[in-house]
């Protein structure tokens, strides 16, 4: 058997392989409230042969959104619109994930295909928020978090963690990179605080390290617990893997069972060497240096790089994004590649290549 289609259990969850779909935002919920549309791009990745199928940045808070178009977990409504989606994935075979975020500094922006600028007041602008008043490229300067917000935020994480929970989500992850709000506390490049969260690497943890022990009071010890990290700003004087080699270790300790390293999204100006599997070598530092769980993300496209990726111990399960919206089957047609027979639906069995 390869690798890549040996079943993996974390916890009491059994994964039937090591292909993770990534959290894609979608910006399809004016509402913050699932719909079709996630019913049929989640559905489909289930379908499709996928073991993990992470559900999209969801916000723990309105003022946590990216866009007005945002999946959102911060209500009732949106936790009971997302259950039948869920077990339309279960029913198919795939453990259903789901990211939970707060986009801090980077938020109130327009959907990437509306523009993707920051909003004005009459397209219904809010105040942004963040560790320091230090704004993201020419985005409006947030507002920097008070103790009063610091609070409020851990228990809008712990609210969505019971949200997703009472969804029956398997797998919870905690979005701790690519700018947005936890991560932007983790960056000096971001956080320019002088109190017990600012300055040294100690304190610029210490905040996203409460957030993880908040969320893991709430989410099972039985469950899987993932945290997203940027792995390096790739900026100078910013966070690089050092830094997530040390928070890897405390996020082990703080009862994090996986970590999904990326990369980038703290400045816009950063210089990213972007090419295939441009992110598992620190993956692999991650995995080996830290001794966790990893899943490495980043261009991976084709199913011998990613049985590669996994054969030489670079990580413990791959992610793939772009590749998997252009193809929502790909597990399947990987499992043809590899030499792997693999059940497809009963619907569909009649297309499998023999």
């Amino acid at each position: 058997m390869s690798r890549l289609f040996e079943p993996l259990k974390i916890k009491t969850v059994t994964l039937r392989n090591r292909i993770c779909v990534s959290p894609m935002c979608q910006y399809s919920t004016p509402d913050g409230v699932a719909g079709d549309w996630h019913m049929v791009h989640l559905g489909s990745r289930a379908v499709g042969g996928a073991g993990v199928v992470m559900v999209e940045a969801s916000a723990v808070s309105p003022e946590g959104r990216i866009t007005p178009d945002d999946l959102g977990i911060w209500s009732d409504r949106q936790a009971e619109a997302l259950a039948p989606i869920v077990s339309f994935m279960q029913r198919f075979g795939a453990v259903c994930g789901i990211q939970i975020a707060h986009a801090g500094r980077k938020a109130s922006t327009a959907a990437p295909f509306k523009g993707g600028h920051p909003l004005s007041s009459s397209e219904g602008s809010w105040q942004t928020l963040g560790p320091s008043a230090v704004p993201f490229g020419h985005y409006p300067a947030p507002r920097a978090l008070e103790k009063t917000d610091l609070d409020k935020v851990k228990n809008d994480f712990r609210d969505a963690a019971r949200r997703a929970l009472s969804a029956r989500f398997e797998i919870l992850e905690i979005h701790l990179a690519h700018g947005y709000l936890l991560h932007s506390f983790l960056s000096p490049l971001s956080n320019r605080r002088t109190d017990e969260y600012g300055g040294s690497l100690e304190n610029r943890m210490r905040f996203p390290l409460e957030v993880v022990r908040t969320v893991r009071e709430i989410w099972p010890e039985t469950l899987p617990l993932w945290v997203r990290i940027s792995s390096t700003d790739w900026a100078e004087g910013g966070w690089d893997p050092d830094m997530s080699v040390e928070l890897s270790r405390r996020l082990k300790s703080a009862g994090v069972d996986v970590i999904d390293a990326s990369s980038g999204g703290l400045t816009p100006d950063a210089v990213i060497p972007v090419g295939p599997g441009y992110q598992t070598a620190i993956a692999a530092r991650i995995r080996r240096e830290a001794d966790i769980p990893v899943v490495a993300v980043g261009m991976i496209t084709d199913p011998v790089q990613a049985e590669h990726t996994l054969m030489t111990g670079q990580a413990d399960l791959v992610s793939l994004a772009r590749e998997m919206l252009r193809d929502p089957y790909w597990p399947l047609h990987a499992a043809h590649r590899l030499g792997q027979n693999v059940a497809w639906p009963a619907q569909y069995e009649r297309a499998k290549p023999r």
